[in-house]
Formats: C-alpha cells, sequence, structure tokens
C-alpha cells in the first residue's frame, strides 16, 4: 500500500494523490479488468486514516479517493457476477483484495452451488442429506445440559 497510500511527506503527498487518482481513472477505464493493487489496499489505508492522519495532509481527499476505488471495484465484482453461466464451476477474477475477497465469498460460494445444484439432480439428494446432518464431534465428552 505505501505505493498507493504510502507515506505522505511535503511534496510526495501530490504525488501520492496523483497515483491514487490513476488508479482511479484506470478503474474506471477498464468495466471488466480489475487494476493490481496492494492485496491488503482496504485494511492498511483504515489502519492509516485512523492512526495516521496527522501524517497525511490532505486526508479528506484521500480517502475520498480510496471509498471511489473500492466503489468502482465492488460495481465491478457485481457486473462480473451477474455474468455467471450456469455451467460454471468456478470463478476467476483476477486481482481482487483481501476484502473484496471476502465480501463476495459467500454470495459466490452459494451461487455455484446452485448453479451445481440445478446442473445435477443427483446433488440434490446429497445436499438435502448433508444440510440435514449434524457436525461430527471430535472429542467424545459428554454435552453440558444447557438449563433455562
Amino acid at each position: 500500500m505505501t505505493n498507493l497510500v504510502g507515506r505522505f511527506h511535503g511534496s510526495s503527498s501530490r504525488k501520492e494523490e496523483e497515483k491514487l487518482t490513476e488508479a482511479l481513472e484506470a478503474e474506471r477505464e477498464s468495466p471488466r479488468v480489475f487494476q493490481p493493487l496492494p492485496f491488503h489496499y482496504v485494511e492498511i489505508s483504515r489502519l492509516l486514516f485512523d492512526h495516521a492522519r496527522d501524517d497525511i495532509p490532505d486526508i479528506y481527499m484521500v480517502r475520498s479517493l480510496v471509498e471511489d476505488i473500492r466503489n468502482v471495484r465492488f460495481h465491478k465484482i457485481e457486473i462480473n457476477l451477474e455474468e455467471i453461466q450456469g455451467r460454471a464451476h468456478a470463478v476467476k477474477i483476477k486481482n481482487l483484495s483481501a476484502m473484496e475477497v471476502n465480501t463476495v465469498r459467500p454470495f459466490v460460494v452459494r451461487a455455484l452451488q446452485a448453479f451445481y445444484k440445478h446442473d445435477s439432480p443427483e446433488m440434490i439428494d446429497q445436499s438435502d442429506t448433508t444440510a440435514n446432518r449434524r457436525p461430527q464431534v471430535a472429542d467424545h465428552v459428554p454435552r453440558r445440559v444447557v438449563r433455562r
């Protein structure tokens, strides 16, 4: 993240803002391709905004640029996910950040399971039995009775 929201001292702050602006423009210009950003850019920027705000001269502009980048990227994720076909067994989207992956993972997993379930009837029986099965407990310690 230091190359996008790195240390802001003196004249380098303008250069860093320009890098963020360029990253935002690049994200907007390519509706299907995600620009390579640091894998943890969301988390790092949040930490910098929370704990190093005095070191960032124009924090409101920088925060706005990072949020705009996030919004554009999430819109692109939505577009990519809308195009998933029923025969998809995997989804490949390059250059997502950790936070973006963790945000869309539950939806993608459920969507792929639904596609797979509707594509193969034998999967319906198998998923119903696994959904009703209780999880196996590794240790054989008797369960404590919950009092109400």
